[in-house]
């Protein structure tokens, strides 16, 4: 067994994909629209769905937002350099939430990205 995706609802559709492709550096890797059913799926990820677990994105047609929730947590995503990955965030437009730093009571170097909906993706740099 392993983790296939996690689905996250969006209210922009290519807000969304432009912000995990331009800003996060993943790949498109396909979309499937359900016009009948009323709605569109993006999965993107930074390798084949047929050896990694990957992101899709479900746009409900008409919806423009959700409430996230209490229990959502975040999503995280290893990097070499949570530093300049946090830089080219900024730079690309993105919105840095919790810059690059030791976790409290810990060594490993983390920050906080927030997406055009409001999902927080941890940044963990590797090997800290």
């Amino acid at each position: 067994m392993r983790i296939l995706h996690t689905m996250l609802r969006v209210g922009d559709f290519q807000r969304s994909i432009n912000f995990y492709t331009k800003v996060m550096g993943m790949r498109l890797l396909r979309t499937v629209e359900r016009p009948d059913q009323g709605y569109s799926l993006a999965y993107l990820g930074y390798g084949d769905e047929s050896e990694t677990a990957v992101l899709e994105l479900t746009y409900n047609n008409g919806v423009s937002s959700y409430e996230l929730g209490e229990a959502y947590g975040h999503i995280a995503i290893g990097v070499e350099d949570a530093y300049a990955q946090c830089d080219a965030i900024i730079q690309s437009g993105g919105k840095v939430v919790r810059p690059a730093g030791p976790v409290k009571g810990g060594s490993t170097v983390i920050a906080f990205v927030e997406d055009p909906d409001g999902y927080k993706i941890e940044l963990i740099q590797l090997g800290t």
